[in-house]
């Protein structure tokens, strides 16, 4: 995946995941790839499967985020960054 990719990949997964948690701005919190889901913006385990709607809604059926947070442990989903997903749609979606 190029750095390109990359780069665009994170700035469309930030602007989803805004509009699914509200304005972050007004909530203090600026989107970077190290932002958690479960601490920093305070989403629970139904938040995540309705960003994985949007996800695959925006990307197609190859982003499956379900299928990619079943093959973790709890720890690592509690921890799961907004980078970690963006690394895994870019992944999904790299041009070959």
């Amino acid at each position: 995946m190029t750095i390109d990719h990359a780069s665009a990949v994170f700035d469309v997964v930030a602007e989803l995941l805004t509009e699914l948690v509200g304005d972050v701005e007004v909530l203090g919190l600026e989107i970077t790839p190290g932002t958690t889901f479960h601490e920093d913006l305070q989403l629970e385990s139904i938040d995540l499967v309705t960003f994985a709607s949007i996800l695959a809604e925006h990307f197609g059926a190859d982003v499956n985020l379900a299928e990619y947070l079943a093959e973790k442990d709890l720890d690592d989903v509690i921890g799961l960054t907004v980078g970690d997903i963006a690394r895994f749609v870019g992944e999904r979606t790299c041009p070959r």
